[in-house]
């Protein structure tokens, strides 16, 4: 399978079993969002038949690729990487940071930490990790 990305440097996310469902969640809380290709394994494998083998969506105008990886592995998603998103206002702040911490992990509770007017951190449902920032 060759891949192609309109950008030399794309964000590359492994799961293990819950890519689309990541890729849904993700592209229903921007606008500017879209799954743009979704190739599953099929009754062959290597993977879990019907999960990710790759997969590409954007948010925000910024492309995603994702998988489910067949193998499992050690290790998964850490908040010494995260996806950085600059609110435009306090609704969308809000919006966002109650969506991912919906059965996440809150990092750093919506607040003011003297660089900006509103700040969270949060590690979504699927391990991935999201700083929130509205500046004001």
């Amino acid at each position: 399978m060759e891949i192609e990305t309109p950008q030399k440097i794309t964000t590359f996310l492994m799961f293990e079993g819950n890519a689309e469902e990541a890729m849904t969640f993700y592209t229903s809380l921007f606008d500017d969002a879209e799954i743009i290709t979704v190739s599953l394994y099929g009754p062959d494998g290597p993977g879990r038949e019907g999960t990710v083998q790759h997969a590409s969506f954007s948010l925000a105008g910024q492309r995603y690729m994702c998988i489910d990886s067949p193998v499992a592995h050690d290790f998964t998603f850490t908040p010494s990487v995260s996806l950085f998103v600059q609110c435009q206002d306090e609704a969308e702040i809000d919006r966002l940071y109650a969506a991912l911490a919906e059965q996440g992990t809150e990092l750093m509770p919506l607040g003011s930490y003297g660089f900006g007017a509103k700040f969270g951190w949060v590690n979504d449902r699927f391990g991935v990790s999201w700083q929130l920032s509205l500046q004001g």
